[in-house]
């Protein structure tokens, strides 16, 4: 019998124990399966940092995370999702990693790319690689949908975002923490000295190496907050590279780490008491 199968089993009888237990009162599985997994929360963050020009006040930048297309997110979410964040008439959009949840057997590819072809973003759209990207052989043809969709994919690289005035800021993206080879100093090769740089990591734990870097804030997704949640006793599993930070917000010396809870579900198709998230950004310069 397959292990992986036979584990899954294990987790998914196990989990609706649980579900049954602490979520008797509210439809406990069925809560679990159909309520929370499509009730998004949106999140709104200020960045404020001294590094920030004041040309990029107010500037927007909006998050999505973690899709996981086809296991229980369908192009039918997406489209939603993206129709949502183009309300909020971002200047950037990022994507941190995991759009599909086996690339090798996600039969509708082409579909996801005018969806994605749709965002507008004037002054950017950017995306890392995530572990499931790489998964399933999917690094080439994660890669191609993302560049014919207008991201510009950054993997241990970085882009500037300038302004008329010739204000910039950076970001930087590094490539994933499980199935990559991610490289901080690479990724931060050529950005001035004093130049405010967001990074990229699909893989939360990896600021415990980003806050020795001249980084000012780290913008994660992939640990779905654990996706379960016991009351009183957190994230019931939780992934490799994602298990100090699981999600929110943290401070480490001079860096700042925000982990979203992403969009999508993998391996059970289960979340308590950790909503689907999108995250936006807003810039505030302290500059004197």
């Amino acid at each position: 019998m397959n292990n992986n199968l036979t584990r899954r089993s294990f987790l998914k009888k196990t989990v609706g124990t649980i579900l049954s237990l602490t979520g008797a009162g509210i439809g406990g599985r069925y809560y679990a399966h159909d309520i929370e997994p499509k009730w998004i929360e949106f999140n709104e963050i200020i960045i404020q940092h001294s590094l920030i020009p004041k040309g990029f006040n107010g500037m927007k930048i909006v998050q999505f995370s973690d899709t996981h297309l086809g296991f229980q997110f369908q192009l039918k979410d997406l489209q939603a999702v993206l129709s949502k964040i183009q309300t909020y008439s971002p200047d950037v959009v990022l994507f941190t990693g995991d759009l599909m949840d086996e690339p090798n057997k996600y039969p509708h590819q082409s579909e996801i790319i005018p969806l994605l072809q749709n965002i507008q973003a004037p002054l950017g759209k950017f995306s890392i690689y995530g572990n499931h990207d790489h998964g399933g052989y999917g690094s080439k043809m994660y890669d191609q949908i993302m560049e014919l969709s207008g991201f510009t994919l950054l993997q241990n690289s970085h882009a500037a975002i300038s302004l008329l005035n010739g204000d910039k800021i950076y970001i930087a993206g590094i490539d994933d923490a499980m199935l990559g080879s991610p490289n901080i100093k690479k990724s931060l090769l050529g950005i001035p000295e004093h130049a405010y740089t967001i990074l990229l990591s699909h893989a939360p734990d990896l600021a415990e190496f980003a806050k020795d870097y001249p980084v000012q804030y780290q913008i994660s997704g992939h640990s779905h907050a654990g996706q379960i949640q016991i009351p009183f006793a957190g994230a019931l599993v939780t992934p490799p590279f994602g298990k100090k930070y699981t999600e929110g917000m943290y401070e480490l010396e001079n860096l700042t780490l925000y982990v979203n809870r992403g969009l999508g579900t993998t391996r059970l198709p289960y979340r308590f008491l950790a909503r689907p998230e999108i995250t936006l950004y807003e810039l505030q310069s302290n500059e004197k």
